[in-house]
């Protein structure tokens, strides 16, 4: 167990994505503080807020892999069509999805004062604005770049 542990440390491309994951999320948990000016610890698990951790992870995965095999490789090409369709899903569907979910809860606010209604409260911090994605992007891209140089 302990070479496998240490085999997945020295996998370079492994590592600036889990590195681009983390640092999204604990930038997220610092962007929702100075917007909101109240600690949210469930940012740092959460979807969501600024940056898009899942867009950070994902281009982090395809530059690194464009910079490490080439461009030209098949790795690169699947790993771009997948962060395309998460970027998608993020800005696009679940972003949808959360504004859905905020009209669900104040309609089931509004009945509440006047029919009994059990109120289950829906999650509506789903997806992103194009902003959050495009950070996401960028702080994947950078820190993709950054192990280039420093690694590669």
């Amino acid at each position: 167990m302990g070479n496998f542990l240490v085999a997945l440390s020295q996998n370079i491309i492994l590592v600036t994505v889990v590195t681009a994951w983390i640092t999204a999320q604990i930038l997220k948990f610092f962007t929702t503080y100075l917007k909101n000016k109240e600690i949210n610890i469930e940012r740092l698990i959460g979807a969501g807020g600024m940056p898009s951790s899942h867009t950070a992870l994902v281009v982090s995965l395809a530059s690194a892999i464009g910079f490490h095999d080439g461009v030209e490789s098949s790795l690169f090409t699947v790993a771009v069509v997948l962060a395309g369709i998460v970027m998608y899903d993020a800005a696009g569907v679940r972003h949808a999805a959360g504004k859905q979910a905020k009209v669900i809860n104040q309609l089931v606010r509004d009945l509440k004062v006047e029919h009994k209604i059990r109120d289950t409260r829906l999650k509506e911090l789903l997806g992103h604005t194009p902003l959050e994605v495009l950070g996401g992007a960028l702080l994947g891209f950078g820190i993709a770049y950054g192990f280039h140089l420093f690694y590669w």
